[in-house]
């Protein structure tokens, strides 16, 4: 949701500003561009270099630089960001901010300001439950400014009660649920299968298959951007997926995806099972370590479970279920007879005969077929790119 969103930091004079650091750390952890723009009072409670350290940009302070004379454009900063977000906010500039008096560079770019402006109010108990604060805030609202409440808490007066600053944690969520209100995916449950399965021949060895996870990842991650909420089900891999809009369930066996499916299956809107899933596991598993011998080994597999044709016949007519098919030859015909077999809404096919495509690569080309055995070809795409071209393509089927 917030990957590759340009937000403009502000950040004004309150003890609170030491969150600040930790604020600017989970934007950039959420993929975020951030520039920071402090008030210069605000210089006695975070230092500037902590703050350019952390979003990997300048900080901005003054509306002219008295050594170099460069003027910092304060309807640049308006026009480049997605948001603004003035945390902490301090009563001081909050009174400036609601008769739009402009006597320092923040306050000049959020007068020029044409994104969304989130606020996030600092200060004491009695100057936060002032009748002059309650209007100002009111009036900020009334402008169409988004407020961030402040919590209840110890204060640095020593005083307990509301005026505490949000944390940072909460100041992300709120963005992110603001964010989501418009999304095409917005309250959809999306269950997607990710990665390799793991099946033990004894307690050090186990048959899998070279599957990254980072298309599966790619996809939930495309899914929690347009709104909604991804039960992402994690075979084995060294790949991380955070997102405020991801709940991950890792699993190493077949039969442990196969129950996660289960658990969530029933609430699920959309399923996108683009786990490389083992078609067999070894009958027996060795209790001790096979050593090793002049004679060969034989190992007996038996199947194991079917998930996505399990899935295709217990689905109901308001649920949307996509499958993956990734073959070496025949692959259209291949993709059709899996999609009709299982009982699918749309098949995404990869072939191995194309060149930068398959798994382990950051890179995939695909082919699309629809349930009306419509057929769309895409270009090799980055994997995160063609995660957004199924997606887009999701959306457009399931409305």
């Amino acid at each position: 949701m917030l990957n590759g969103k340009k937000v403009l930091l502000g950040v004004t004079a309150s003890i609170a500003a030491y969150k600040t650091a930790e604020l600017v750390r989970l934007f950039k952890k959420a993929g975020a561009l951030v520039r920071v723009i402090q008030t210069e009072a605000s210089l006695n409670f975070i230092t500037p270099l902590t703050l350019a350290t952390l979003s990997e940009n300048p900080i901005l302070t003054k509306m002219v630089d008295s050594e170099s004379g460069e003027w910092s454009n304060h309807v640049e900063l308006g026009m480049w960001a997605d948001m603004m977000v003035i945390a902490p906010l301090s009563a001081n500039t909050m009174a400036k901010m609601k008769i739009g008096e402009c006597d320092n560079l923040l306050l000049a770019t959020y007068l020029s300001a044409k994104c969304p402006v989130y606020f996030a109010p600092a200060m004491d108990l009695d100057m936060y439950k002032h009748q002059s604060t309650k209007n100002n805030i009111s009036s900020l609202q009334e402008y169409g400014n988004i407020l961030i409440p402040s919590g209840f808490g110890e204060l640095a007066s020593g005083l307990v009660g509301e005026g505490r600053m949000a944390e940072p944690s909460e100041i992300i969520n709120i963005i992110t649920k603001d964010l989501n209100k418009d999304l095409p995916l917005k309250n959809k449950t999306v269950l997607i299968t990710a990665g390799p399965t793991h099946e033990s021949i004894d307690p050090v060895r186990f048959i899998a298959n070279r599957s990254s996870g980072k298309m599966g990842i790619a996809l939930a991650i495309a899914a929690a951007n347009n709104g909604a909420l991804v039960n992402l089900i994690l075979g084995p891999t060294h790949l991380e997926c955070n997102h405020v809009n991801i709940k991950v369930h890792k699993v190493i066996t077949a039969s442990q995806m196969h129950q996660q499916v289960n658990n969530h299956f029933s609430n699920t809107d959309i399923g996108i099972f683009s786990a490389a899933v083992a078609d067999y596991k070894p009958e027996i598993v060795a209790e001790n370590k096979i050593k090793k011998s002049n004679s060969n080994l034989n190992i007996s597999f038996k199947k194991t479970i079917d998930i996505l044709a399990e899935v295709g016949v217990k689905k109901n007519n308001k649920q949307f279920i996509v499958g993956f098919a990734l073959e070496t030859d025949n692959e259209i015909e291949n993709a059709l007879d899996k999609l009709e077999r299982k009982n699918l809404d749309m098949i995404v096919l990869n072939s191995l005969n194309n060149k930068g495509a398959g798994f382990q690569h950051n890179t995939n080309k695909i082919t699309i077929i629809d349930k009306s055995k419509n057929i769309n070809n895409f270009e090799l795409k980055n994997k995160s790119e063609v995660a957004n071209d199924i997606i887009d393509k999701i959306i457009e089927l399931s409305e």
